[in-house]
């Protein structure tokens, strides 16, 4: 029998809570087109009925103001510490010349930017006060699914809204950033809830919330915050650097499907398959290959792609870290000294060059590779071009011309001739890897070799 239980009520915790929440609205000044610039009135005759019109934009002196676009954002904050330190996003104070800090009752501060990390979308204010309430801190790693959160913000600028619903899931990766494993939520949150805090019933903050998912620039049901976990160490290192430094391990990395489970011998999809091993990187030194499959980092296991850049990042620059991959079908345990992410991580492109004899067990019309080419791609050796996919298992796979075929069933492919020798030792109805190079990155493909 089903036991039933009651709604939570919030009412204790909002009135605990909301006067550490702030609304922020931010103003910058936007100088008017450079064309225009210097622009003055032309001389009219004085019962032109231009006069009037150039007048009203212009105004009496026939100058241009310079600066004639004023632009404001709204958003959410919490105060952190009560002599001042206010948390909230990124984005919410980006490129502004002026950020203006409202409590709950009524008073207004002028806050210093302190610092912004873009990457997990967390700015950190300074205002001159004492004694200001502050919320609490929580943790976001024991927070449950299906647990209830209350976010407390100004949507739409209506300030103190307080707005209910569950955890969702955990560990959400979004394309526009992979080292923030997002908290999704279906609690509404709306254009000027951005920064603001995301309550669990302790009364503690577990989340900054920080964007939505949606197809008409409303709330839609699917919300997501930075966990507090990760806030706090932005905040701590904006405080005491004013900048933020994350780990980094250098390789392109993507998910393990079943099709290319089934061709690594692996009983089920799992861990972070390694596509290409950036050159100068950690990775490089501490000996990961093209094909591993990182099963676990310093002892966590990793269940998806996904799950790999957070451990990564939060890993302190120089510190060893401990790797668990499967190479081949044999499990191998690796030390890798972690460095500073770098700013930009660039991959090269490719191009292609006298096509061979199509591989008929897979449909594909391939050719060698000229130096030149090799060294225009960034490919120090090996390598097959593409030149055209028959229909077939490459087709199905996903495969076009083009791409550069790097390994063939966890082997490298030096040129055409080995490529076909790789392929004719495969049994057939096997799923075999295949690394491919497309633009500028690198990815496995399965394809399953036909029997006839």
């Amino acid at each position: 029998m089903a036991v039933s239980r009651e709604l939570p009520d919030f009412t204790a915790l909002v009135a605990e809570n909301g006067p550490a929440v702030v609304n922020i609205s931010t103003k910058q000044t936007l100088s008017a087109a450079p064309s225009m610039r210097g622009f003055s009135l032309p001389e009219l005759p004085d019962d032109s009925p231009l006069q009037d019109f150039f007048r009203h934009f212009f105004g009496e002196d026939g100058e241009l103001p310079d600066d004639s676009i004023q632009s404001r954002s709204l958003g959410s904050g919490f105060i952190v510490s009560s002599d001042g330190y206010v948390l909230t996003n990124s984005h919410v104070v980006e490129s502004a010349d002026e950020i203006i800090v409202r409590t709950s009752d009524r008073r207004e501060f002028v806050a210093k930017l302190i610092g912004t990390d873009k990457r997990s979308d967390i700015a950190l204010l300074k205002v001159d006060g004492d004694g200001l309430p502050t919320a609490r801190i929580g943790s976001s790693k024991d927070l449950l699914v299906g647990e209830w959160v209350l976010a407390i913000g100004s949507p739409f600028g209506f300030e103190s809204s307080a707005t209910a619903g569950i955890v969702s899931a955990k560990g959400r990766s979004l394309p526009s950033e992979n080292y923030v494993p997002f908290i999704q939520t279906d609690v509404a949150i709306n254009p000027g809830n951005s920064g603001g805090p995301l309550f669990n019933l302790d009364g503690e903050v577990i989340g900054v919330n920080s964007q939505i998912y949606s197809r008409t620039g409303g709330f839609m049901g699917l919300s997501f915050a930075i966990p507090i976990d990760v806030a706090m160490d932005v905040f701590n290192q904006l405080k005491t650097k004013g900048r933020v430094s994350r780990g980094w391990l250098g390789v392109l990395i993507q998910d393990v499907t079943r099709e290319l489970a089934e061709s690594f011998g692996m009983p089920q999809p799992r861990g972070a398959l390694v596509a290409q091993v950036l050159p100068g990187s950690p990775a490089e030194a501490a000996g990961l290959q093209a094909g591993d499959v990182i099963l676990s980092y310093n002892g966590r296991d990793v269940v998806t792609s996904s799950t790999l850049p957070p451990l990564v990042g939060e890993t302190p620059v120089d510190a060893e870290a401990s790797l668990r991959v499967l190479r081949r079908g044999e499990k191998v345990d690796l030390r890798v000294k972690i460095e500073e992410l770098p700013d930009d991580e660039q991959v090269s492109s490719s191009a292609p060059g006298a096509p061979e004899e199509p591989s008929n067990r897979l449909g594909l019309v391939v050719r060698d590779l000229t130096s030149e080419q090799r060294q225009q791609m960034g490919i120090a050796m090996g390598g097959i071009l593409v030149e055209a996919v028959d229909p077939g298992p490459a087709d199905d796979a996903g495969l076009t011309p083009g791409d550069v075929i790097l390994m063939l069933d966890n082997q490298l492919v030096e040129n055409v001739a080995g490529f076909k020798r790789i392929l004719d030792a495969i049994e057939p109805g096997r799923s075999v890897a295949v690394l491919v190079q497309r633009g500028e990155g690198r990815m496995f493909y399965a394809i399953k070799v036909p029997k006839s």
